[in-house]
C-alpha cells in the first residue's frame, strides 16, 4: 500500500476521533469541520514528509493541532462592550458548580489543554503525545502534572 492509501484508510477509520480533537479547540461543529478538511487537505499535499508510516498517527495530529491554532488565530474576534453592560458584568463572580469537566478545560492554556485531551480523551501515552507536540516527554510530563494541579484547584473551589 503507498503512504496515501494508508493515509485514507488511516483518516476513515478515525475520523470521529479527529473530529472531537479538533472540536476541542473550536468548540463549534462547522469550525471543527474546517479544521479537520483543512488537515486532511494538508496532509495529503505533505504526505511524502512522512518518514514512517507507523508515525502517521502523530505526524497527522500535529498536523491538526497546526490548522487548528492557526483557524482560532485567524477566527479571534474582539467584543466591545458599552459601559452599562460592563458595570453589570461587573458585579458578577464567576460560579464554576455547574461548568463540566470539558468546560473546565477550556480554562486551561492551549499548552495544557492539548495535554490533557491526548491523554485522557485520546488515550494516547506520554511519548505519543511528545512526539505530537514536538516537545521533551519531561515537558509534556510537567505540563501534565501541572494542568491537573489546576484542573484539582478549580474543582476544591466548587466543592
Amino acid at each position: 500500500m503507498t503512504k496515501k492509501q494508508l493515509f485514507e484508510t488511516y483518516i476513515t477509520e478515525n475520523l470521529d476521533r479527529i473530529y472531537r480533537f479538533a472540536y476541542t479547540y473550536t468548540k463549534n461543529q462547522q469550525d471543527a469541520e474546517d479544521v479537520v478538511n483543512e488537515s486532511v487537505v494538508k496532509a495529503l499535499k505533505a504526505i511524502d514528509t512522512l518518514k514512517s508510516k507507523e508515525y502517521m498517527g502523530t505526524w497527522f495530529y500535529r498536523i491538526v493541532i497546526n490548522t487548528a491554532l492557526s483557524h482560532l488565530r485567524t477566527q479571534n474576534k474582539i467584543v466591545y462592550l458599552d459601559m452599562a453592560e460592563a458595570e453589570a458584568i461587573a458585579g458578577k463572580g464567576d460560579d464554576y458548580a455547574d461548568l463540566s469537566f470539558e468546560q473546565m478545560i477550556d480554562i486551561l492554556e492551549p499548552k495544557y489543554k492539548s495535554i490533557v485531551v491526548l491523554r485522557f480523551f485520546e488515550g494516547m501515552t506520554l511519548s505519543e503525545i511528545a512526539e505530537i507536540l514536538e516537545e521533551n516527554l519531561n515537558t509534556v510530563k510537567t505540563r501534565l502534572y501541572r494542568a491537573l494541579g489546576m484542573l484539582r484547584i478549580e474543582m476544591e473551589d466548587i466543592v
